[in-house]
């Protein structure tokens, strides 16, 4: 069963960066009302889709660095990566069919 990885500053290059797959990371904070309305549903994307591409968060209190090297200012903020590079992104709470269709596209294209 696949479900998303909590990751931080020193893991973030391995996770990301270098990952063969397209990753989604959410930066949330546990304050944040709607990071809590999302985060079931990334949940269920890495269930149903964990194979073909990883979800990885990032608590923006516990790691501001990243946070600010990504220039979020807003939270949930989901960057799309692939190859080590953002492609996409979403700011606040998406559709779950929206962001299961975008990480689609990273991982086919």
């Amino acid at each position: 069963m696949n479900e998303p990885i909590n990751i931080n500053e020193a893991s973030f290059e391995k996770a990301v960066l270098q990952s063969p797959i397209p990753v989604l990371v959410d930066f949330w904070a546990p304050w944040c009302g709607p990071c809590k309305m999302i985060g079931p549903l990334l949940e269920e994307i890495a269930k149903e889709h964990g194979d073909r591409f990883r979800i990885a968060k990032v608590n923006i209190d516990d790691d501001p660095a990243l946070m600010q090297r990504f220039n979020v200012r807003a939270v949930p903020t989901l960057l799309l990566f692939k190859g080590g590079e953002v492609r996409d992104q979403f700011v606040g709470v998406a559709p779950k069919k929206a962001i299961v269709e975008k990480l689609e596209a990273l991982a086919a294209g």
